[in-house]
């Protein structure tokens, strides 16, 4: 299982539009990560589709969180990006098995028993989106200040408020 870059670069950009009032141009954000443009846009639509960002027109624009940091979880985050597919996709292999292959059912109540596998896959997915559930986009934030020198933070916030980069 492995989640796409896109979920990554995703993150990493959101978190430079937490301090209020930030807009900011995919442009900017692409050239400080260092990742196409084309790309990122992909990625901005599916976020603005989900309701993440709101796209701010104009000379001046660039994208904006749609809602408080403290209201984004990385899950959300993923599925924008990734879908809503579950990880694991249970083919039912066990009724195609030989003990079940040539079964007779017209008269079965009740088919087969559910497939252990698949819940015990289910119970492991459940588990990992809660805890991503569990992480938004403000305990990010709160994180980069504790682990990153003050200095970075400090200079990825006036990149950003210089407008560096045309939009």
């Amino acid at each position: 299982m492995q989640y796409s870059v896109g979920v990554e670069y995703a993150l990493h950009c959101l978190v430079y539009l937490i301090p209020k009032g930030s807009k900011i141009g995919i442009k900017e954000l692409a050239f400080f990560q260092g990742i196409p443009v084309t790309y990122l846009s992909k990625i901005f639509t599916k976020l603005a589709n989900a309701g993440i960002v709101t796209s701010v027109p104009g000379v001046k624009g660039g994208f904006k969180l749609a809602r408080d940091p403290d209201d984004i979880s990385f899950w959300e985050v993923v599925e924008a990006v990734e879908g809503k597919k579950p990880i694991f996709q249970c083919q039912n292999i066990k009724d195609k098995g030989y003990l079940y292959r040539n079964r007779d059912c017209s008269d079965c109540t009740v088919s087969t028993s559910s497939c252990s596998i698949n819940l015990v896959m289910l119970e492991a997915e459940e588990l990992m989106q809660n805890h991503l559930r569990s992480k938004k986009l403000s305990w990010l934030d709160e994180e980069l200040d504790r682990v990153l020198p003050v200095q970075t933070r400090k200079d990825t916030r006036a990149f950003f408020e210089k407008g560096n980069i045309e939009r």
